[in-house]
């Protein structure tokens, strides 16, 4: 019986070493990749938590300087982050933030750079709309006209519709065409909530214009 046994368990043993021979090294291999995916996995998360601490102690100092009101240093850290932290949140909200601060002191271009920056990074794509619908201010600023529309037509989050409107209406009345204007005021008019003190302002800009919020037959 004993012997039985043995010699069963001796097929079993040879059978287990004929199968790891020829599977061995695949299930070895297999085994490295899935341990090294979970290696990584955890590698990146505590990357991703040392970039997001060190962004945000850079960001708080963006925001130092910039309730200073010094754009130069500002506009210094802000280089700094989005160089060493390109894609997080901090570096996105640090373009908008030294934008304002520089627009703040005049430095009109550099705003500019620095919106159009965070307007092509990836991630927050509110973000991405707050910092286009700042740029087409500037740019309507300028003069540049024909810049800010595709600066507008190029803002796709939703909740942002009537202030695009609103602004594309001061280009199209800029520009000379005061029916575009109209419309696009119109349809700023109907996306803003009732409560909204800014409602009044683009009800002006439409008698402005000689125009009501409701078009007449």
């Amino acid at each position: 019986m004993a012997s039985h046994l043995d010699l069963e368990e001796q097929e079993q043993l040879d059978q287990l070493k004929a199968f790891w021979r020829q599977y061995g090294n695949l299930i070895t291999w297999a085994l490295i990749a899935a341990l090294g995916t979970v290696a990584a996995w955890n590698g990146w998360n505590w990357w991703q938590r040392e970039q997001a601490i060190s962004a945000s102690g850079m960001y708080d100092e963006l925001e130092r300087a910039g309730q200073a009101g010094d754009a130069v240093t500002a506009a210094r850290i802000f280089e700094d982050l989005k160089s060493r932290y390109p894609r997080t949140t901090y570096a996105r909200q640090g373009g908008l933030l030294v934008a304002k601060v520089q627009v703040d002191k005049g430095q009109a271009e550099p705003a500019r750079a620095a919106l159009a920056w965070v307007a092509e990074q990836g991630g927050d794509a509110e973000l991405r709309s707050l910092a286009r619908l700042r740029l087409a201010a500037l740019l309507f600023e300028d003069k540049k006209y024909d810049e800010a529309l595709k600066q507008l037509d190029a803002v796709d989050s939703p909740g942002f519709e009537a202030l695009v409107a609103d602004r594309r209406g001061d280009v199209l009345a800029a520009q000379g065409k005061p029916a575009d204007a109209i419309s696009a005021y119109r349809s700023a008019w109907k996306g803003l909530e009732e409560r909204l003190t800014y409602r009044r302002l683009v009800e002006a800009k439409l008698a402005s214009l000689g125009a009501t919020t409701e078009a007449t037959p």
